[in-house]
């Protein structure tokens, strides 16, 4: 059946697997535009790049739109649900702890996309943190102060 009891966190049919590629997006509750604050945004940034110092993952790319976050990496180790957990989990006890009130929590689940082997990364990260150019938030990335990528993407393509 599963193998824990987070395996049911992933999409019917998918399971998590050390060295894989995924593409997760996560979305607070409700919606609410809480990374418009940038303050709140690099406190999850901050548990992100935790996550990549100690190896949990390879972060390639990520965005933190005002309402959801949209993160490209390779699994070090853990599973996906644990790491999913853990990051939800740390990241609403750190933005309710700096503003003393129950301010964020994020949406149960997550959408998350295994990467296959024929799917070309660079693309995909030039993707993610191009959604506040597609969303109208800013006109070039520079512009928007909560993404990175670990390639140079020299041009800004919609």
């Amino acid at each position: 059946m599963y193998g824990s009891k987070h395996e049911r966190s992933l999409r019917i049919g998918r399971y998590s697997q050390q060295g894989n590629v995924y593409l997760v997006t996560s979305v607070v509750k409700d919606r609410a535009p809480l990374f418009g604050d940038a303050q709140i945004g690099r406190l999850v940034v901050q548990e992100m790049k935790r996550l990549h110092d100690s190896g949990v993952v390879h972060s390639f790319a990520w965005v933190l739109m005002p309402d959801h976050l949209h993160w490209l990496f390779e699994l070090k180790s853990g599973s996906l649900p644990a790491l999913m957990q853990a990051l939800k989990g740390r990241t609403a006890f750190a933005v309710n702890k700096a503003h003393g009130a129950k301010k964020m929590t994020w949406q149960k689940g997550y959408h998350d996309h295994g990467v296959r082997a024929d799917e070309d990364l660079v693309e995909m990260a030039r993707y993610v943190i191009n959604n506040p150019i597609r969303a109208g938030l800013v006109m070039h990335r520079g512009d928007y102060p909560l993404w990175d990528c670990e390639w140079m993407l020299e041009w800004d393509c919609l």
